[in-house]
């Protein structure tokens, strides 16, 4: 570890977050936002897109992003825990775009890592999807952000196409959206972006029948430059989508499940996500602020820019009328078609700090950063943030503003349980809300990265978050998942990741993974995850990184590259009752002892734990001895009318209840909490019963 982590603390010297949302907010009605329509607009293209999906992949086109490896295993029966395996190599296909999505990416690597240059050509100029004027009226018509799965069928029997890990749901396929929009020659002068929240999977984009790039991984958000592209009046936007089967462990949905914004700027303008706001040092007193802001040229010529920003109290979503603090102009600069960074630093008197209800409140600021070229505004760009200083103590656990918080946290699918992936905010507060009534305070983002706006929800409601982006990385679980693209990807991925969500106050930790193969490889393993560290410390060097671990021991130089012990399961034990004595899988006594005699000086969190099982006024006769077992036909479980007895002591076979988690808790004080499994049902990876796919929890 580096020594700007301390061993026995660290600190997140107080970092001034946010910003999923680094962006001018163009809605109307605000003195601000009048301001800022002028030099940036954020329009929502959510409305009347026009939808089709093929029936099977069979009858799909043939314009796929790379060839994949045949399925020989389709079981869906495999332990949850099973041990990730080594790729399966394939043999390229002529056909494959990989080339020409691949630069998409290259704003999120060094000219050393060796930037993808586009080849020459423009594949699928002839599909007749991509030409503005095929005839789509008989498509369905939608709203985005849609799941195309969610309407069904359920898919039964263990031969279904689409098995309960997946949520026997129809995710699984090809389909294209296509929309027009409307630009004027005013428009054309600047710089034009498509930015996509979410969509799963594997997206290509052609605007007027030229194919502009794409991202393959389906819980990344992701920009292009549309500029290179558009033309003044109408221009036919088409995107193709092709999300796998045997892809996930859970339900992934399909489409563009997140918003989609077409953002216009003038050439000279903040780059997207290129605010940074983090603090060195924080008191009940005074707050100093490092605010690192990214410009971008687009245009032709080199120019002279100033650069100015105001630090605003923000609250219930409207800024304060007067700035409590401003940074004078900086002047300099800039190349053509080049990037440069500004940092500039101030201090705030009398800061209202942000922290988790309902010990703390959850205060926030607005950063508004103006950029002229000369004297004339040329970009408004808007930060939220919070200023508050985090902790992670080998001892106290976490301390919040020097206060120690207990984490009483849960883990949380992307998905909303019935209503599907397509992201609702006004169901995920209410998620949150019900949570913060069983006294959550605390999400970990199991296992990708949320919505933007339910980062905007844990920012508002005071909830910490441990914000996660793999569920693997070059190992196996599924055969057509991440693994896939790992090695091509996930530089672009963190990268993006982190820039998107790290001006978040409710962040607290990042995690590169859970429960990955690289666990198991040794020294291997532990050179890759060092490697991911680093790029996550790079972009945010006010955090710690973890992965979460339901493998690695104390004494495998994989968990030596942690910097915050994430434990799965392992801390309260695996398998280790006689009642689970009859299970393959991981086994492992309580290690919460062993972990903290190992590493003294690193705080130690319970990552996922319980995974308990119930159905509500349900019991099922006789009762297990002890305090935990596994369900089963014949232990609290009644496959025919599809019940877990409630007495609260069955889990899963990897699992733990209730009371032996909290038991073991107790008796480790060093620890600076959990997340149980999981908060809300969700939909996939069922158990114990394997149709209808949804999973049974305790919560």
């Amino acid at each position: 570890m580096s020594s700007k982590f301390p061993f026995d603390t660290f600190r997140l010297s107080g970092l001034v977050m946010l910003c999923i949302f680094s962006f001018l907010i163009a809605e109307k009605g605000t003195a601000q936002n009048k301001q800022a329509d002028a030099v940036r607009q954020r329009i929502s293209l959510n409305k009347d897109w026009k939808f089709f999906k093929y029936e099977t992949n069979e009858q799909a086109d043939k314009l796929i992003y790379e060839a994949r490896p045949a399925v020989d295993d389709v079981r869906d029966d495999k332990p949850a825990d099973s041990k990730p395996t080594e790729a399966v190599t394939t043999q390229a296909s002529e056909q494959q775009l990989k080339a020409w999505i691949l630069p998409s990416g290259n704003d999120f690597l060094k000219d050393s890592e060796g930037k993808f240059k586009r080849p020459e050509g423009n594949p699928g100029v002839d599909f007749p999807f991509v030409q503005s004027g095929f005839q789509d009226e008989n498509w369905e018509k939608v709203n985005v952000p849609h799941d195309w799965a969610i309407q069904g069928p359920f898919m039964e029997g263990w031969d279904a196409e689409v098995g309960g890990g997946m949520g026997r749901l129809p995710s699984p396929g090809v389909a294209w959206y296509r929309k027009k929009l409307n630009l004027t020659q005013t428009d054309l002068k600047g710089s034009i972006f498509l930015d996509i929240d979410g969509a799963m999977s594997y997206a290509m984009v052609w605007l007027n029948g030229k194919l502009v790039g794409g991202w393959p991984y389906g819980y990344s958000s992701w920009r292009l430059d549309l500029s290179p592209y558009a033309r003044e009046g109408e221009n036919q936007i088409a995107i193709r989508l092709d999300n796998p089967n045997y892809s996930s462990r859970w339900y992934p949905g399909g489409g563009i499940y997140r918003n989609v914004w077409l953002v216009k700027t003038n050439k000279i303008h903040v780059a997207h996500w290129g605010s940074f706001v983090q603090t060195e040092e924080v008191t009940r007193n005074s707050a100093k602020l490092k605010l690192d802001i990214q410009m971008e040229n687009d245009s032709e010529h080199a120019e002279n820019i100033q650069v100015s920003t105001q630090i605003f109290e923000w609250n219930d979503g409207v800024a304060e009328a007067d700035p409590v603090a401003e940074i004078p102009v900086v002047s300099r600069k800039i190349e053509a078609h080049s990037t440069q960074e500004f940092s500039e630093t101030i201090t705030i008197t009398k800061p209202k700090l942000w922290g988790p209800l309902p010990k703390q409140r959850p205060n926030r600021y607005l950063a508004r950063t103006i950029v002229r070229k000369n004297s004339e505004k040329v970009d408004v760009y808007e930060t939220n943030f919070g200023i508050r200083s985090v902790e992670f103590d080998a001892t106290n656990g976490l301390l919040v503003n020097g206060e120690k918080i207990y984490i009483q946290g849960v883990n949380q699918h992307h998905d909303l349980g019935a209503l599907g992936a397509a992201f609702n905010k006004s169901a995920a507060r209410r998620q949150l809300l019900k949570l913060r009534e069983m006294g959550v305070n605390a999400i970990r983002m199991a296992h990708n990265p949320p919505a933007p706006e339910l980062l905007q929800l844990t920012d508002e409601m005071g909830f910490l978050v441990v914000d996660e982006i793999f569920d693997g990385w070059q190992r196996k679980k599924n055969p057509h998942d991440f693994h896939l693209i790992f090695n091509d990807w996930y530089r672009q991925d963190i990268r993006s990741w982190i820039r998107r969500d790290r001006n978040h106050p409710s962040i607290i930790l990042w995690s590169i993974g859970n429960e990955v193969g690289e666990q198991y490889t040794g020294e291997e393993g532990a050179q890759l995850a060092h490697k991911l560290k680093a790029l996550a410390n790079e972009e945010d060097p006010t955090r710690p990184t973890s992965a979460s671990m339901n493998y690695a021991k104390p004494d495998m130089p994989f968990s030596a590259e942690m910097e915050v012990l994430n434990l799965n399961y392992q801390g309260e034990g695996i398998r280790n009752a006689p009642a689970y004595a009859h299970f393959d899988g991981i086994k492992t006594p309580p290690l919460y002892p062993d972990f903290q005699q190992k590493f003294r000086k690193k705080a130690i969190i319970s990552s996922e734990n319980a995974a308990a099982l119930s159905s509500r006024g349900t019991y099922i006769f006789p009762v297990s001895e002890g305090i935990s077992a596994p369900v089963s036909d014949t232990t609290g479980g009644d496959r025919i009318h599809r019940y877990v007895s409630s007495y609260e002591l069955y889990t899963a076979p990897f699992g733990s209840s209730a009371d032996k988690v909290f038991k073991s808790l107790d008796q480790h004080p060093f620890v600076a909490g959990g997340f149980v499994w999981s908060g809300w049902d969700y939909l996939g990876e069922p158990l114990p019963i394997t149709f209808p796919a949804v999973r049974i929890t305790a919560s």
